[in-house]
């Protein structure tokens, strides 16, 4: 798989906050949030969820969408499934990349790349909600109707070729994370939203095989 290939594959497994009004956390909400998503950060060793992923383009009219499921196992196994509206796989795992796409098979290794571990530590760490480096972003915290909405500007410019900004949007109840938008530097915009959510599930073992 190419460099090109992998940045694609990036962008269109990350992803959103519906437009609400948002009003700045002070310091004591900021602490209270980092503090209570850490400890469920820290508390996940499996996570089991379905996903709606919506890509948006400028050069399209209609949103791209698509739906699957997820599973991850600490302390980096992921599993992107797509059922809707075609079959794909992707498995991160082992610092390798799996990608299945109909049947056609390819293996990016990680590890050889400082950018590529970059990003897929930004995966891992969105979907358990673990993403406070304030040397990696600049980071912004906000409420709304919702929960909490945490934006992130990379620093690497390496990254923000590829990265422009992406939000986490939190519960209000649980503080796990509910959507993740992706925004690029064309303002292009991928949106994935979280459903049925399992937390700390048994994952058969086989899930992870590729």
């Amino acid at each position: 798989m190419n460099t090109s290939i992998f940045y694609l594959t990036i962008i269109t497994f990350l992803t959103f906050s519906l437009g609400q009004a948002q009003i700045k956390l002070n310091d004591n909400e900021l602490n209270r949030l980092k503090t209570a998503v850490l400890e469920n950060a820290n508390k996940t060793e499996t996570i089991l969820s379905d996903f709606t992923q919506k890509k948006h383009l400028s050069i399209m009219e209609h949103a791209i969408v698509s739906e699957g499921k997820l599973a991850f196992q600490a302390p980096n196994f992921v599993k992107w499934e797509y059922t809707q509206p075609y079959k794909n796989i992707a498995i991160f795992k082992d610092d390798k990349l799996y990608v299945n796409d109909n049947g056609k098979k390819n293996i990016l290794n990680l590890s050889s790349n400082k950018l590529f571990r970059s990003l897929n530590s930004l995966i891992v760490n969105s979907i358990k909600g673990d993403m406070f480096d304030d040397t990696q972003f600049e980071i912004s915290y906000f409420k709304n109707d919702d929960g909490f909405l945490v934006k992130f500007i990379p620093k690497d410019k390496r990254l923000k070729r590829f990265v422009a900004q992406f939000q986490l949007q939190f519960s209000k109840a649980t503080t796990h994370v509910e959507s993740v938008k992706l925004i690029e530097p064309n303002e292009d915009y991928t949106l994935i939203i979280f459903n049925n959510r399992q937390i700390n599930a048994t994952i058969p073992k086989n899930t992870f095989n590729h």
